[in-house]
């Protein structure tokens, strides 16, 4: 589990990405670089790091479902993930 802190740092990235995409297109579109420099470096989309949903674990994240791998097997194995089923043969 991933301390809260980190946990709301990246959702405050998150609100400032957001907040600055439109303005950041603007400024790439008409290149001004030297204004695009000022902005905050956190609003920046490539300071975003994926983490799980529920655990906020950064590594073995998983893009489909929005959660890392380990809680994707406790998810599965338990039948809480709709159309999964752990495979045999």
């Amino acid at each position: 589990m991933a301390k809260e802190s980190i946990k709301a740092r990246e959702r405050k990235r998150e609100r400032l990405v957001a907040k600055y995409a439109k303005k950041r297109a603007e400024l790439k579109a008409a290149g001004d670089y030297e204004a695009l420099d000022k902005l905050p470096k956190n609003a920046s989309p490539v300071r975003l790091h994926n983490r799980c949903k529920l655990t906020g674990r950064p590594k073995g994240y998983m893009r489909k479902f929005g959660i890392n791998r380990v809680t994707f097997r406790e998810m599965a194995a338990a039948g809480k993930i709709p159309g999964l089923t752990k495979s045999s043969w």
